[in-house]
């Protein structure tokens, strides 16, 4: 299957973070699996890191090879993502995950996310505890 990691549960996967549900990590773990991160969680891990919101144990560029080096596959933000993000009503306001939200749509992908907002659109949500 695929799967659209949202980025807590991307950080909290390469952190090896305990707030990730053992059941949830084993399926972004499971070989049989196809997991996606938008590029827009590296941007978002950017922003958050600069202005001092995410403190992490290594530095920017490592996290985003450690992000890579784990293999999961990166999702580009296109333009029919971005026309239907355009489309979608303001349930969520963060932009990052509405951009993340439009991708799975245009996508046809579910997300990998605790964030109930989510559940707001049309899109299938994962997260087992």
């Amino acid at each position: 299957m695929n799967f659209l990691v949202d980025t807590h549960a991307l950080i909290w996967f390469i952190t090896d973070n305990n707030k990730l549900p053992i059941q949830t990590k084993k399926i972004i773990e499971s070989s049989e699996n196809n997991c996606f991160v938008s590029i827009a969680s590296f941007w978002e891990i950017g922003i958050k890191y600069s202005i001092g919101r995410l403190e992490l144990n290594a530095n920017l560029k490592d996290i985003f090879s450690i992000i890579e080096e784990t293999g999961f596959d990166i999702l580009p933000i296109t333009t029919s993502h971005i026309l239907k993000n355009s489309e979608l009503e303001f349930f969520h306001q963060d932009p990052f995950d509405r951009i993340i939200i439009a991708q799975s749509i245009v996508e046809k992908i579910e997300i990998i996310s605790k964030d109930k907002a989510f559940s707001n659109y049309d899109v299938s949500l994962v997260w087992k505890v």
